[in-house]
């Protein structure tokens, strides 16, 4: 537009000098002159417009490189998330038991009248039969009474058997009985009586906020935060009862696992580094992503993670070292091997002749074959110095408390290693899911801690190893797009032992028990439309779980397990109420974007 005026006004002013040969007149003179300041006014006001479009173009481009560059810092940072709302039933049977307070409440009783030490009330009274041991503890005051006549005829040199020993005892025994009375002992134990828990229903929120950032090529950070409450209150609902081994959300394996309250805290948090020297090598260090390992994505609906094997579902601190190569068949696909670490319990300055170590994990985890679907894992680890009670957590002692002696809580010891072992093979035929998983476990007790237990052992028995073996299997059939069906069963033996505190059960760890848990499930992928992202999924979720238990103490290194049978005997007794049999049916809405 410029270049066409100038043109215009070039072109008038060459016309100039052949009109001056017209002779114009003075009045043409002047319209010409005021045509042509027109004109340049006009062209001025353009002129200056071109330069102010070019001064905003000017600093546009300034305001874009300076967003160019804050975009490519965000560039760095990823975010992503998910959001459950769970519906829970549960009904659970107890079985009839002798409490741990009832029989420290009689050993002092015992205590108190023949001037005995736990340890040899302990041994005396295994030297009767279960059923005798249970009539002792329902008539006390007699037991004791004919266990100190006893005592005193035989030292009068008369013969258990004779009649003159019979005329004796019972000439004696009323007095006897009275002195035992007088002493305080009027009444016997009596087992706690069976019981049902019910929860009709139970709401809870779990959300978690993930975190991904690029700090250069070969390091990334990753992190998640997490919070998980049931409606309507800031603690723990399922803490009572015979769910107490399920409320310990201060222990550090737990946090954020288990419902507390509204608080958002950090589930994960870790970084990696990754193409070490140029090679397929891989460090890691963090508070590690070491929950909900396969198989458990299946029934939940959610994508494999790099994790270890369900039967460790521990979200514990520590340090990988791995690497990834091809393997030498084209079905096996690629392996990769972890050199794990972590630690489970820091013991912190100690005193003089304080002998508390720290409690360490160790091991090797190995996909020997992983190609889509299809995952051999393998699995070993130590758990060294493993302690009797975790972090936060505080264990009443009952002989303290009956004999009114020491704190009245059981002091932290160090009682041993647990060796552990596990594997999982799943894969894909057409639209059929199926694994098939198994574990074996060991306790090498060292120490036995105030109250006389160790690892899987209790009343001051000589430690010793014990094997445990669990047995897993499940199926997943995707039906089209949007509907799946899933069948899962394991059972665990008497000396099982996992390390799941980090279980997404409700009430109890189904891969801890010691018994049978059958499961069944479906998942509906919601019709919600177009998702938006590769990482974007929304379903529901229902499900049924029965567990039938065989022998008490599932989830639990600490004390000797006993069959549920038996709990009639009094050094079979318990801390909590022992499961019997308990039904958990699930509804979950879930969503992830």
């Amino acid at each position: 537009m410029v270049k066409r005026t100038l043109g215009l006004i070039l072109a008038a002013l060459m016309l100039v000098p052949a009109c001056a040969f017209a002779a114009p007149s003075t009045a043409d003179l002047a319209r010409q002159i005021q045509m042509l300041t027109q004109q340049l006014s006009a062209l001025q006001e353009q002129v200056a417009e071109v330069q102010d479009a070019a001064d905003d173009n000017a600093d546009s481009v300034e305001l874009l490189e300076e967003s160019s560059e804050k975009w490519d810092e965000a560039s760095r940072f990823e975010f992503f998330g998910d959001y459950r709302f769970r519906m829970d039933y549960s009904d659970t049977e107890t079985k009839e038991y002798w409490g741990a307070m009832d029989i420290a409440n009689a050993v002092n009783d015992m205590n108190t009248l023949t001037g005995m030490d736990v340890q040899s009330i302990v041994g005396l009274m295994g030297s009767y039969s279960a059923a005798e041991r249970k009539g002792m503890m329902e008539n006390l005051p007699m037991a004791l009474a004919q266990m100190g006549l006893d005592q005193q005829l035989q030292g009068m040199g008369l013969v258990p058997g004779t009649a003159d020993y019979g005329n004796a005892f019972t000439a004696y025994f009323p007095d006897a009985l009275a002195g035992v009375n007088a002493a305080g002992v009027t009444a016997g134990y009596n087992m706690t009586p069976k019981n049902n828990y019910k929860n009709d229903v139970l709401y809870t929120n779990r959300f978690r906020l993930g975190m991904k950032a690029q700090v250069s090529e070969n390091m990334t950070f990753k992190g998640r935060l997490a919070m998980y409450k049931s409606w309507g209150m800031q603690s723990n609902p399922t803490s009572n009862g015979p769910y107490f081994m399920n409320s310990f959300t201060e222990m550090d394996g737990a946090t954020t696992r288990q419902p507390s309250d509204s608080i958002l805290r950090v589930d994960r948090a870790y970084v990696n580094w990754t193409a070490i020297a140029d090679l397929p090598i891989w460090f890691s260090v963090g508070r590690r992503p070491t929950t909900d390992g396969p198989p458990a994505h299946l029934r939940q609906n959610s994508k494999r993670m790099a994790t270890p094997t369900n039967f460790m579902d521990y979200a514990f601190d520590g340090a990988t070292l791995g690497a990834v190569f091809d393997n030498p068949f084209d079905f096996m696909g690629y392996s990769k091997i972890r050199f794990c670490y972590g630690r489970g319990f820091e013991a912190g300055p100690t005193e003089d002749g304080n002998n508390l170590d720290d409690m360490d994990f160790g091991g090797l985890n190995w996909d020997m074959i992983n190609k889509g679907d299809r995952l051999l894992n393998v699995q070993a680890f130590l758990a060294a110095n493993i302690v009797n009670v975790p972090d936060g957590v505080d264990f009443a002692n009952p002989l303290e408390i009956a004999m009114g002696t020491g704190n009245g809580t059981l002091d932290t010891e160090n009682l041993g290693d647990i060796y552990h072992t596990s594997f999982v093979y799943m894969d894909k035929y057409a639209d059929l899911n199926y694994f098939v998983a198994g574990g074996w476990s060991r306790t090498d007790p060292d120490g036995v801690d105030e109250m006389g237990s160790t690892l899987l052992g209790s009343w001051w028995e000589d430690p010793g190893q014990k094997d445990g073996y669990v047995g897993y299997v499940g199926v997943r059939y995707d039906l089209g797009d949007d509907l799946k069906f899933g069948l899962e069963y394991n059972y665990g033996t008497k000396n099982w032992i996992s390390m799941t505190p980090a279980h997404d059960d409700m009430t109890a760890a189904k891969l801890a028990t010691r018994g049978h848990v059958g499961e069944v499930y479906m998942v509906w992928d919601l019709p919600v439309g177009d998702l938006l992202s590769d990482k974007c999924n929304a379903f529901m979720r229902i499900g049924y779980q029965h567990y039938e238990y065989e022998y008490t103490g599932s989830g639990n290194w600490l004390g000797a397990p006993a069959d549920i049978d038996e709990l009639d005997d009094p050094l079979n007794a318990q801390f909590f109420a022992p499961i019997d049999k308990m039904d958990q049916v699930y509804l979950t809405m879930e969503a992830s974007f």
